[in-house]
């Protein structure tokens, strides 16, 4: 009998996650001898055994580890046969200098919901029930090691039951830093009128009458605060959003399972899975018609944004208390703990003060959130996932690199803010920040990088920031650099997207041809790109426009982004078309406006040339009626998209092709000449997403053939648009070529800091290189 020995060293969130029990069981199970343990970046096992039995153990050590487990890498190598005669746990090995990875939050696990509703338990109805396989991390932990110690758990010492777990290895809760029961653990209270109630289920009961009463609720989670009131309270909803500040954005709901949603939503059976991950992310599923929410919960899309509870207290909420005579809501309305433009909320007395104008009542307990998070948003597309944005339970979970390279910190870009810190052959990207639009967010992503480079032990050897001068994140890249004398490097916009998409399918050391389509980006002519067509190489530095939209206007800049009727009109202009009457973007806009903007389209004066896509969908949303002024980015292209996906039928338009830039003029004529002979919006809503997606797989298609590449990314944030991706993809069915899009970072500027990471790694990789000064000039052409 041929008996073999293998060494596996597996990489990854596997320390404090029940690996290494996990580990034990399986070579007993498969009755393999040897040892495993945890040193500072891995966990490391050798087993012999037969070839058949070591190949299974290997299998099914991805397969089926433990739920909190997320393993990066896997290397296995041959020793020699040692003839143990067990399999055991040895001690820890540490290295200075070495720091683990941190696992992000998961959600309460099956056994833990168990307990939590078992009268018998002694944490039935614990708020804080958690285990190896659930509960918080990522918002826990102060420093590393991971170490109850190094967590706001510290002040709460475990009773005598919870140690005697916690120190078991064959226990559920062997190492899981979080633990606590009732007797040992952190305490819910609620305030409400100046006073204070405490008792879970005191608290629990005025929280469900509250609600009840159309109530606006501040409730503390893992990672900040949540807004929440009951979702079908038309009345509570309307009041909720004239409290936050947010007229039309769509708001986030909770139900409590998985049957509730399947009543407010089309499910498929990929979407349901990424409903029920560990990660709990906020799914964006096709709403049924006769959903059981306000129609003012998402005005004006087919789109809703559904999660499952992800803490016992979320569950709870859900479940009266025993004696309670209160019918919780089927379905919470859970939107971010925050004014519009503002950070998150996740300290008691900030959300007292910030909040005290929104919430009727706070929800909260005592155990301090170190680190804040946002909810995760993903949606589908091609029966695969499609981040939107990349946070709770995801973030900071590394993108592995090609190679390793030089310790960066990429800033990210000025709207859906995320950060990337690199070690080794790891990019960290942070959670979600949002817009750095006011001085407390600004505070805030100072305060994150502050934490995730302690987090990591990281001492940058380059700071990577946008090439736009009026970026906030810029400037602070700037005054870092002018501080602690990091040399500086900047980046195009689009160059970093397409930069994103190839470091997180591990292509970088290959040439991609990326088509990035988004908002606004900063040019190397100094104008505003969003319809790029680009060729980067290998080394990643270079990049070469092959490609883009036909310029336009933007009448009055930034107020054009607000005002979509302002772009459809420079689009009208571009095109040439000189009988505008009766068209519906005419309509809407005052004379006085009109002719304002008409005089700045002829002269010029006022005026920001672009290649925007994003403003593109903007102006044409307008012209057919659909949204004319705007109160949250990209409401007027989602509603476009809605709308299109109503149609009977696509408009027959045309995109033309000439001298490798998508045209303007036989499109928008040909739309204008639908609109006047009455075509359905919703016919010319889809023949337009046709007309452009065949008119860029034309330009793909020559780009790629003039310079021999097969592989093509998608990337910005006009790629949210799924219908638009399933046309695109329908172009290049059996074509040969290899389509990549996002899966691990959002394509929208959430995930720009990798891009930028991995550029400005290659960058310092090349050599030293002088410090680019504050007044530096990008390029034109090649960057």
């Amino acid at each position: 009998m041929t008996v073999e020995r293998s060494r596996i060293t597996v990489r990854g969130a596997v320390q404090g996650v029940g690996f290494r029990p996990f580990v034990a069981r399986l070579a007993d199970d498969l009755g393999l001898p040897g040892h495993c343990g945890n040193d500072d970046v891995s966990v490391f096992i050798e087993v012999e055994g037969q070839p058949s039995s070591l190949s299974e153990f290997t299998r099914r050590l991805r397969t089926d580890a433990p739920p909190m487990a997320v393993i990066v890498d896997m290397a296995v190598q041959s020793l020699p046969v040692r003839r143990d005669e067990s399999f055991r746990i040895v001690d820890s090995r540490h290295a200075l200098g070495s720091r683990t990875l941190v696992s992000p939050d998961m959600a309460t696990c099956a056994d833990c919901l168990r307990e939590l509703a078992d009268p018998s338990d002694r944490r039935y109805r614990h708020p804080f029930i958690n285990c190896t396989n659930c509960g918080p991390r990522f918002t826990v932990i102060t420093d590393l090691p991971y170490d109850r110690h190094n967590t706001t758990m510290a002040e709460f010492p475990m009773c005598e039951g919870c140690l005697a777990e916690y120190i078991d290895p064959t226990d559920r809760r062997f190492h899981a830093q979080p633990v606590c029961c009732p007797d040992c653990g952190p305490r819910l209270f609620a305030e409400i009128d100046g006073h204070r109630l405490d008792g879970d289920d005191t608290v629990l009961t005025a929280a469900q009458e509250a609600l009840r009463d159309g109530k606006i609720l501040a409730v503390k989670g893992l990672g900040g605060f949540h807004l929440v009131c009951d979702a079908a309270d038309a009345d509570a909803v309307a009041t909720l959003r004239d409290r936050k500040h947010r007229p039309d954005k769509p708001f986030a709901v909770m139900a409590p399972d998985p049957t509730m949603a399947a009543e407010l939503c089309e499910i498929s059976e990929s979407e349901s899975a990424l409903l029920r991950h560990p990660a709990r992310p906020i799914m964006l599923l096709r709403k049924k018609h006769l959903a059981a929410v306000a129609d003012g919960i998402a005005p004006g899309i087919d789109d809703l944004g559904v999660m499952l509870p992800y803490t016992a207290l979320h569950h709870l909420l859900f479940t009266p208390p025993p004696g309670s005579d209160v019918i919780p809501p089927q379905v919470l309305v859970m939107t971010s703990g925050n004014l519009g433009g503002e950070p998150l909320c996740f300290d008691n007395d900030d959300a007292r003060t910030r909040l005290r104008d929104i919430a009727d009542m706070f929800l909260m307990h005592d155990r301090h959130i170190a680190v804040p998070c946002e909810d995760s948003v993903l949606a589908t597309e091609h029966n695969t996932v499609l981040p939107i944005r990349r946070s709770r339970g995801f973030a900071p979970l590394p993108v592995v690199l090609p190679s390793r390279g030089p310790e960066v910190l990429a800033v990210g870009a000025e709207i859906k803010n995320t950060f990337c810190l690199t070690r080794q052959d790891y990019a960290f990207c942070s959670a979600h920040l949002g817009d750095m639009g006011s001085l407390e967010s600004r505070r805030a992503f100072e305060t994150s990088v502050r934490q995730l480079t302690h987090l990591h032990g990281i001492s940058p050897r380059t700071v990577v920031a946008d090439q736009h001068p009026g970026y906030s994140t810029r400037q602070w890249a700037q005054s870092y650099s002018d501080r602690t004398g990091t040399p500086l490097h900047t980046v195009q916009h689009h160059h970093a997207h397409v930069a994103s998409l190839m470091a997180e399918h591990g292509l970088v050391g290959t040439t991609v041809l990326g088509v990035a389509f988004d908002g606004t980006g900063y040019g190397c002519d100094k104008t505003v790109w969003g319809g790029e067509f680009l060729l980067v190489g290998p080394d990643i530095l270079t990049t070469r426009r092959v490609g883009h939209l036909q310029a336009f206007s933007l009448p009055g800049g930034d107020a054009a982004v607000r005002n979509p009727v302002r772009v459809a009109l420079a689009l009208l202009h571009e095109a040439g078309v000189t009988d505008s009457e009766g068209l519906p973007c005419v309509e809407a806009i005052p004379a006085a406006e009109r002719a304002s903007v008409e005089s700045q389209l002829s002269s010029g004066l006022g005026c920001i040339r672009t290649t925007s896509v994003g403003r593109l969908f903007d102006g044409v949303a307008s012209l057919l009626g659909v949204r004319h002024r705007i109160t949250y980015e990209a409401q007027a292209a989602i509603e476009l998209e809605a709308l299109a996906r109503t149609a009977s039928q696509p408009a027959s338009l045309t995109m033309e092709v000439e001298n490798d830039q998508l045209r303007l003029a036989v499109l928008v004529s040909g739309m204008v000449a639908a609109v006047r002979d009455g075509t359905p919006p919703a016919d010319i809503a889809l023949g337009f997403h046709h007309a452009v997606a065949a008119a860029t797989a034309d330009i793909v298609g020559r780009a790629a053939a003039a310079n021999g590449v097969t592989t093509v990314g998608l990337t910005g944030g006009v790629f949210q648009n799924r219908l638009f991706l399933e046309l695109l993809r329908a172009h290049w069915e059996n074509s040969g070529y290899r389509v990549l899009t996002h899966h691990r970072v959002p394509p929208n500027d959430g995930g720009l800091s990798l891009g930028q990471a991995v550029i400005g790694a290659a960058a310092a990789m090349r050599g030293p290189r002088r410090r680019q000064p504050p007044t530096s000039r990008p390029g034109t052409g090649a960057t």
